[in-house]
This record gives C-alpha cells, sequence and structure tokens, in this order.
C-alpha cells in the first residue's frame, strides 16, 4: 500500500458556502472529495487533522466527522486510531449480475492489469460434496485450481476452482498465470458457459488465509461461493473465492419482470 507522509494543502478546496442551503459537512465532503477523485491527492496521502480542518473553514468538529464519515463509507478515504486519515486506494469493482465474467476480464476492462499466482493445479477425486454441486459421480476426477490474484502487485483475493477433467482433459497442464480461464474454456476446449449463479458472505480471514492476502488474521473477507454452467443445464465449474473487503466493490445490476423469474429457481442448497 502506497503511502505518502506530507500532509495535503486545503488551498485547492472551495470555502464554506454560508449562504447555500446544502449543510455544511456535505459541502465540505464534496470539496475533498473532487481533490481525491481528480488525483490532485494520490493514494496514501494524509487529509490535514480534524482540528486544523474546523479552523481552515470555520466549521465545528463534528461537522468535519461528518463529511469524514461519508467520505469513509464511500471508499474515498480510511481512518487510523492515533495516525490520522488517509486517501484510500481505489477499490476494484466486480459485476455480480449481467454479462457474466471473471476476475482477469473485469479487471482488463477497467484498464487493470491483473496478476495471478498459482498456488496449486491438481487433479482430485471428487468428494460428495462437489460431485452434488457440480452433477457427477463422487470419485470422478476434477481439476482442482487454487490461485492468488492480484493488482499491481497487491494481492486481493483468493480462489479455488473445480472443473471436471471430462470438460477440459489438459486444464492442468494449462498456463493459468497470464490469461482469462474462462477465454482459455471458449477458444481451446470449445466450452461456452451459458449463465452462473453466486452466493455472497462475509467471513473472517483464516492464518492462511491473512498471510496470503496480506492483512491480519480475522480481517472481515467477502466469500463468493459460483456455479456456473453451459447452455444446456450442466455446471461446469465451481469456484470459491475470498476478496478483501477494502479493496473490492461489488456492482449489482437487478432487474424487474417476469422473464427473470426462472432465475431465482437455480438450486443452491449445495452451497449452503
Amino acid at each position: 500500500m502506497r503511502t505518502v507522509t506530507s500532509e495535503v494543502s486545503l488551498l485547492s478546496c472551495r470555502p464554506i458556502d454560508r449562504a447555500s442551503a446544502v449543510p455544511y459537512y456535505h459541502q465540505l465532503k464534496d470539496s475533498l472529495k473532487d481533490n481525491i477523485v481528480s488525483g490532485a491527492w494520490p493514494p496514501g496521502t494524509t487529509l490535514p487533522s480534524e482540528a486544523h480542518m474546523c479552523e481552515a473553514f470555520g466549521v465545528s468538529r463534528i461537522t468535519v466527522r461528518q463529511a469524514l464519515a461519508e467520505l469513509e463509507l464511500e471508499g474515498l478515504v480510511r481512518r487510523e486510531r492515533g495516525r490520522g486519515t488517509f486517501v484510500a486506494e481505489p477499490k476494484i469493482r466486480e459485476r455480480i449480475v449481467g454479462h457474466l465474467t471473471g476476475f482477469y476480464e473485469d479487471m482488463t476492462a477497467q484498464g487493470l492489469e491483473p496478476q495471478t499466482r498459482v498456488l496449486n493445479k491438481s487433479v482430485i477425486e471428487a468428494p460428495p460434496s462437489l460431485a452434488e454441486i457440480l452433477e457427477v459421480m463422487p470419485g470422478v476426477p476434477l481439476i482442482r485450481i487454487e490461485r492468488l490474484r492480484m493488482i499491481s502487485g497487491e494481492p486481493v483475493l483468493l480462489s479455488v476452482t473445480h472443473i471436471p477433467e471430462a470438460i477440459c482433459p489438459n486444464l492442468a497442464s494449462e498456463d493459468l498465470e497470464k490469461q482469462s480461464l474462462y477465454a482459455l474454456l471458449e477458444k481451446r476446449y470449445g466450452v461456452q458457459i451459458a449463465r452462473g449463479r453466486r452466493v455472497i458472505e462475509a467471513i473472517a480471514a483464516s492464518e492462511n488465509d491473512a498471510s496470503l492476502l496480506g492483512v491480519a488474521n480475522g480481517t472481515p473477507l467477502v466469500l463468493i461461493k459460483s456455479i456456473t454452467y453451459l447452455s444446456d443445464g450442466r455446471p461446469v465449474e465451481y469456484y470459491e473465492a475470498k476478496h478483501r473487503g477494502d479493496r473490492t466493490r461489488f456492482e449489482v445490476e437487478v432487474i424487474r419482470g417476469l422473464a427473470d423469474a426462472k432465475v431465482s429457481s437455480l438450486p443452491l442448497h449445495a452451497l449452503k
């Protein structure tokens, strides 16, 4: 994480318009936000102290704290007890519904350069739990892929993927560090993924998760469990991904209409 020790200047901030009907805290928030979003204050820079902002803008400490709380909720700043307030690293965005894409595709679409470290590739016998999810017989060979996904060298998620070996026999020998798994499945193996179903929950980082993701033990993570399907309804992939909550924001598209009601009937009991 980048850290800039110098404190930013407030000279570029708009003064409080005391004749405006907009609350002071909202004006202050918007003024600080403009400098963050424009890049004038890069990630890691230190914001002035609450006392300094009170004096510079002529507002109360309650007003300053409310403005900073709003910015923190939007993921634009992070506050550390005893250290101060810092411009936060921008959160990466991942889509939950809409076009079904993988991490590699989501990141490259945002102009980011994802890196992948394959922690393990192996062929295992399907245990009953995975056999039920993937609708195969217990003991059938599954390809298991464990990956650490990074942006600019910073770990952001851990994923474990299982795919029936019969669908892509040589996948375990493929280079999965520099290409999209979904694109590889489509181009090399003719696997056309049609749809998916995802379940999201909050978990605490285990000691191993924390070590790999570079966070403290017990840090909140976002766990996504997903089944993806072929057009004929056969499950083709099951994965679990643990995302750092401080570096990821999920965007959800919802559609109102009876035509999409059938989506809710997809089997989820096996993901619990």
